[in-house]
């Protein structure tokens, strides 16, 4: 049963969500990782998130950045959008994910920064899981180290 679904448009995208993989993993969140295009598989994607029991999805998309929008449009828990760099190094894809209508709220990330997005979907659970709370404070902690 994982906390947190990874969704990418491409496998291409694969190592931007192993870096979120291996956040979530150091901090024992269960997770999974899925490959799907809101282009070129819009069912799958449908599909995942309607049967998924996590409670904060991860969407990594380059160009067009569709996959985090359309992830928000399908559920009323967190959405965390990771724009990859491709067309114009990405910052089409930060812009799209950044931008979204109102009412379709994603949280996003820097181009690439599949910790970053791991981290923050860590944060998220953290509101509600007091073990996990204590993890992070252990984690910032170390930081200033």
């Amino acid at each position: 049963m994982e906390k947190v679904l990874i969704l990418s448009g491409s496998k291409s995208d694969e190592e931007i969500a192993k870096q979120a993989m291996e956040v979530l993993n150091v901090f024992g969140v269960p997770c999974r990782y899925e490959v799907a295009s809101a282009h070129r598989n819009p069912d799958k994607v449908d599909r995942l998130v309607r049967e998924s029991t996590a409670q904060v999805f991860i969407a990594i998309a380059g160009l067009s950045a569709a996959l985090p929008g359309v992830v928000a449009s399908k559920t009323v828990k967190p959405v965390i959008g990771v724009p990859v760099g491709a067309a114009l190094g990405g910052l089409d894809a930060l812009l799209a994910t950044a931008q979204m209508p109102p009412n379709v709220p994603v949280a996003s990330v820097g181009i690439g920064m599949g910790k970053n997005a791991g981290l923050l979907a860590v944060e998220i659970l953290a509101l509600n899981d007091a073990v996990l709370a204590s993890r992070l404070a252990e984690f910032k902690e170390k930081l200033k180290a």
